[in-house]
C-alpha cells in the first residue's frame, strides 16, 4: 500500500502522523511510504531521517492526497484538504466530527473512508490512540492553568503550590478518566489542593486507594460542581463522552461567582468543550477572559510539546496503520470490531451513531458499510 504523510497544517501544530521509526517498520513490511518534505523538521525529524528510513520525500501536500491509497495524519483534516480526498481513499487521523458539522459534510461529500483515532477501543473499554494525547493534555493542562494564574498573563497571581505560610491554589478537575487523573497528578506535584470530581463510584474508590489523603474525590453532580467550581483557582475540564458532544456542565452563571483571575482549562474543547463560554483558541493565542475568567481552550494542546506529542502518537497508531495497509481496510475492520469502532465515515455515509444523532445524519452501521 501507498501511505501518505503530509505535513500537518492548523495553527502551530507541528506534530506529524509518523515518526521515522514507523516508517522504517511499514517499508520492511513491503509498503511504500511518502512524506511530505519538512513535514517533521520543526520537531527534530529531519528530511534525511525519513529518506533513511526508507520514505520517499514528496514537496507539496496536494501531491501526496492525489496518490496516497491512505493518508495518515495528526489533525482533522482542514477544509482544503477534505477537498482533496478521493473517493475510496482511506483517512486515519483524529476527527472530533460531532461539534464540527463543516468538517463532517466535506468528508460525506468526499467518498473517502475516514477512521477516527479517537473512537478506536480495546478490550479494557478504553480509547487507546486517545489516551496518549489525553496524558499530554491533563500534564500540560496543568503547566498552561499554572501560567495563566501568574498576574501578567491575567490570572490572579497564585502560585499553585504556595509556599511555606502561605496556602497552595485549589484546583478542581472534571472528570476522572486519562486526562483528569493526569492533570491531578501534576497538579499535585506542585503542592497544589486538589479535588476531583467523576460520576463513576469505582474510579473515585480507585483513585482514593492509589493516592489517598492527598487528593479529595467526589462524587460529580450539579451542587458539588457549583460549589467546587465557585471555590477554584483553577478548574480543568476533561469529560469525554466517546465521539459526542462534551456535555456543558459549568455555566456562565458559574462563571459569575467565581475568583477575578481564575483559571479555567477546557481539555474538552475537540469536542465542543464542558464550560459553556468555551470557544476553541490556539497556541498563538490561547487564552480569553469571560466574566473575569481566563480561559485556556486550545484545541490542539499537545501540539505545544509536539515532538513528544508526535513520538507517543506513534507508538500507539503504528499497529493499526499496519494492519489496515496489510489487509486492506475492509478486512482490517472485519477483523478488528475496536478498530472498526473507530469508522466515522464510509463512502459518504456517517458510521458512528453518536455523530449521525447530534448533527442529523442518517445512521450506517460500520459492520454493514464493510459487508
Amino acid at each position: 500500500m501507498l501511505i501518505g504523510v503530509p505535513k500537518e497544517i492548523k495553527n502551530h501544530e507541528y506534530r506529524i502522523g509518523m515518526t521515522p521509526a514507523g516508517v522504517r517498520e511499514l517499508v520492511a513490511a513491503g509498503h511504500q511510504v511518502i512524506v511530505q518534505r519538512d513535514g517533521g523538521t520543526a520537531i527534530g525529524l529531519t528530511n534525511e531521517r525519513y529518506e533513511a528510513a526508507g520514505a520517499t520525500l514528496i514537496d507539496t501536500a496536494e501531491e501526496i492526497f492525489a496518490t496516497a491509497d491512505m493518508i495518515v495524519k495528526v489533525k482533522e483534516p482542514q477544509p482544503n484538504e477534505c477537498k482533496m480526498l478521493r473517493s475510496g481513499q482511506i483517512l486515519f487521523t483524529y476527527l472530533h466530527l460531532a461539534p464540527d458539522p463543516e468538517q463532517t459534510k466535506l468528508l460525506v461529500d468526499s467518498d473517502a473512508v475516514a477512521i477516527a483515532y479517537e473512537t478506536v477501543t480495546d478490550n479494557h473499554g478504553g480509547l487507546p490512540l486517545l489516551a496518549p494525547m489525553s496524558e499530554v493534555a491533563g500534564r500540560m493542562a496543568i503547566q498552561a492553568g499554572a501560567h495563566s494564574l501568574e498576574k501578567a498573563q491575567g490570572g490572579l497571581g497564585t502560585l499553585l503550590g504556595g509556599v511555606p505560610g502561605v496556602a497552595p491554589a485549589k484546583v478542581v478537575v472534571i472528570g476522572g478518566g486519562v486526562v483528569g487523573i493526569n492533570a491531578a497528578r501534576m497538579a499535585m506535584g506542585l503542592g497544589a489542593d486538589v479535588t476531583i470530581l467523576d460520576r463513576s463510584l469505582p474510579r473515585l474508590k480507585q483513585l482514593d486507594e492509589v493516592y489517598g489523603p492527598q487528593l479529595k474525590t467526589l462524587y460529580s453532580n450539579v451542587e458539588s460542581i457549583e460549589d467546587e467550581v465557585v471555590a477554584a483557582d483553577l478548574v480543568v475540564g476533561a469529560v469525554l463522552i466517546p465521539g459526542a458532544a462534551a456535555p456543558k456542565l459549568v455555566t456562565r452563571e458559574h462563571l459569575k461567582k467565581m475568583k477575578t483571575g481564575a483559571v479555567v482549562v477546557d481539555v474538552a474543547i475537540d469536542q465542543g468543550g464542558c464550560f459553556e463560554t468555551s470557544r476553541a483558541t490556539t497556541h498563538q493565542e490561547p487564552t480569553y477572559t469571560v466574566e473575569d475568567v481566563v480561559h485556556y481552550c486550545v484545541a490542539n494542546m499537545p501540539g505545544g510539546v509536539a515532538r513528544t506529542s508526535t513520538f507517543a502518537l506513534t507508538n500507539a497508531t503504528l499497529p493499526f496503520v499496519q494492519a489496515l495497509a496489510n489487509k486492506g481496510y475492509k478486512q482490517a475492520l472485519k477483523d478488528d470490531v475496536h478498530l472498526l469502532n473507530g469508522l466515522n465515515v464510509h463512502r459518504g455515509n456517517i458510521t458512528y451513531k453518536a455523530v449521525a444523532d447530534v448533527l442529523g445524519y442518517a445512521y450506517q452501521a460500520p459492520a454493514d458499510a464493510v459487508s
